[in-house]
């Protein structure tokens, strides 16, 4: 017996297709592999396939009636669990673990541009003026609040910490030990009380109605004034009317924003004028950094090994959390 296996947006170099076919070898059957650039996945693609391994349309998902697992590229799975897509005996996978490295890195710069007004320094310096913007506040002594505690938000606290902060607070979905790197951790329910404390809140939350505009008008205004937020998790946490109005107050002291609601930025929204606002296009993850890329064919290759010898899969998703 042979089970088909899509490959989607993984580069067909010999040493990758060497790598799957290693990892699929002496198991229950043998699997034929095929691989597609994501813009190019079609119905007629899927029709006969047992797995797809990478991020395809979701849609498309259902025209694969012979499908038994899907492994993503992405940590977050939110539009693949949606009614529709999948049923329940097929078995949905992510690359949670993968992203933590690079994004965390990206959110650490973001917050050091924040604190030394480098949005400041690089608007003059457009405009060949050399003149300084003031004092500038610091990550050491800081008190940083982080929402989400997965890999991401849990790498970037630890690196807060290292450099400095401190009181790094931790906000998660649901109670458990609090790790070593964190002064203290909560989860949501105590958000209003946290945010007046913090000097820096820095978001890794995963998308769904749960974390839909948590950063909303209330929820700003509770934020210490010059305060900064950072948010490098989903665009559609943080209410951009609500943000655009505390930030043209002067409540807070910037934003740093790798994710934005909508996406892309429409080029005339007034956050891009704002000299304390960084704002990068969703580029924190991906596949830029090649160690992402590497970790996420690691996960996948490890769950196909899972897969044809009958083992129970790895990063499971939790299809009501959708991550």
């Amino acid at each position: 017996m042979t089970e088909k296996v899509v490959l989607v947006g993984i580069p067909a170099a010999e040493k990758r297709r060497k790598y799957f076919e290693e990892r699929a070898a002496g198991g229950n059957f043998a699997c034929s592999f095929r691989y597609i650039p994501a813009s190019e996945v079609t119905e007629a693609d899927l029709r006969d396939v047992s797995a797809v391994i990478g991020n395809v349309s979701p849609p498309l998902l259902a025209a694969a009636p012979e499908l038994e697992w899907v492994q993503l590229n992405s940590a977050g799975a939110d539009p693949y669990v949606k009614p529709g897509i999948l049923r329940q005996e097929q078995a949905l996978t992510c690359a949670s673990g993968a992203y933590g490295l690079s994004v965390s890195e990206h959110m650490l710069a973001l917050t050091f541009g924040l604190v030394r007004k480098m949005g400041f320094y690089h608007h003059n310096q457009e405009q060949r003026l050399w003149r300084t913007e003031g004092s500038v506040t610091s990550i050491e002594g800081a008190t940083v609040l982080v929402l989400g505690l997965g890999d991401i938000g849990g790498s970037y606290a630890r690196k807060i910490r290292a450099l400095g902060a401190r009181c790094v607070i931790g906000v998660r979905r649901t109670e458990s030990a609090k790790p070593d790197y964190l002064d203290e951790q909560y989860t949501m329910e105590a958000l209003h009380e946290l945010l007046p404390r913090a000097d820096i809140v820095a978001m890794a939350l995963p998308g769904g109605s749960g974390t839909t505009h948590v950063m909303n008008d209330e929820t700003l205004r509770l934020m210490k004034k010059g305060a900064y937020l950072i948010n490098a998790g989903r665009g559609s946490s943080v209410d951009p009317e609500a943000l655009r109005a505390v930030l043209e107050e002067g409540l807070l002291g910037g934003a740093g924003l790798d994710v934005t609601e909508p996406e892309p930025l429409p080029a005339d929204d007034p956050l891009w004028d704002m000299p304390n606002v960084l704002i990068t296009p969703h580029v924190a993850g991906q596949f830029f950094l090649q160690e992402t890329f590497e970790r996420i064919v690691r996960i996948a290759g490890g769950n196909l090994e899972a897969w044809t010898h009958g083992k129970e899969l790895t990063h499971q998703v939790n299809r009501s959390a959708g991550y």
